[in-house]
């Protein structure tokens, strides 16, 4: 039987916040014109604000982007976090602690191997001679 998979518990909350996602991610030029060519059409936005309102649009897009993509981050790391897995700050947290190990060992270490060394490579000389 093969191993179960975890999966993201589906609460209506996390439904909500795709769904709203999924309706404001980033729009590009010529959608945001389209908006604002309805709203001027409707008479809510006049013919020479068209301009500004469409960089607010795209401002506006960018920033729901954004903000859903800053969630989306939380709750993965959220449950990665409760899976146990490691994150790349304790992997990096790891390497400085290796990194620092293996400093501390080069400074004392060669001294000893070298003089071990040197008493093996004296034996072997006098066996072979």
């Amino acid at each position: 039987m093969p191993p179960k998979i975890p999966t993201i518990p589906q609460s209506s909350d996390w439904k909500r916040v795709l769904e709203t996602g999924m309706q404001f991610t980033e729009l590009r030029r010529s959608q945001a014109r389209a908006i604002v060519s309805d709203l001027v059409a409707q008479g809510q936005v006049a013919r020479d604000q068209m301009g500004a309102a469409v960089d607010e649009v795209l401002d506006m897009s960018r920033r729901r982007s954004e903000d859903l993509r800053k969630v989306v981050q939380h709750e993965v790391q959220r449950q990665l976090g409760s899976l146990g897995l490691a994150t790349k700050s304790d992997l990096s947290a790891l390497e400085r602690r290796l990194t620092r190990a293996n400093r501390e060992a080069k400074k004392t270490g060669p001294a000893k191997k070298s003089s071990s060394g040197k008493k093996s490579a004296s034996k072997s000389a006098s066996k072979a001679g």
